[in-house]
């Protein structure tokens, strides 16, 4: 099993869905949390994360860190948005990544398909 296990419900994403993620780790060492970073290729557009384990996200964040800490059991859940009317389809790319002193440990990256 790979250190870092990245799963979204559907890769058919369409404007203001609930986008829904699980990240699970079991890196054997230290590390500090996970971090999800998003593009949505051809585009100035970005997604807007709403809520992590349960917890909401008050302000609109693109890149989201999740600290080690609120992770029980090594598992983080998410939920995100994205709001902008596509004029073509979008290919996204997730990219979950384990963090450990600023540095990236290991990553998964999953694309998804954005149109309406």
């Amino acid at each position: 099993m790979k250190d870092i296990e990245f799963k979204l419900d559907s890769t058919d994403i369409h404007p203001n869905s609930e986008i829904k993620g699980i990240i699970s780790v079991s890196y054997p060492g230290r590390y500090d949390g996970v971090v999800i970073n998003t593009q949505i290729l051809d585009s100035n557009e970005h997604i807007i994360y709403k809520s992590y384990n349960g917890k909401n996200i008050s302000q609109n964040v693109s890149r989201l860190f999740i600290n080690k800490d609120i992770m029980p059991e090594n598992k983080a859940e998410f939920t995100a948005l994205i709001k902008f009317e596509p004029k073509q389809e979008h290919e996204i790319k997730f990219r979950a990544s384990i963090i450990e002193q600023h540095k990236e440990i290991e990553s998964q990256i999953i694309f998804a398909k954005y149109s309406i």
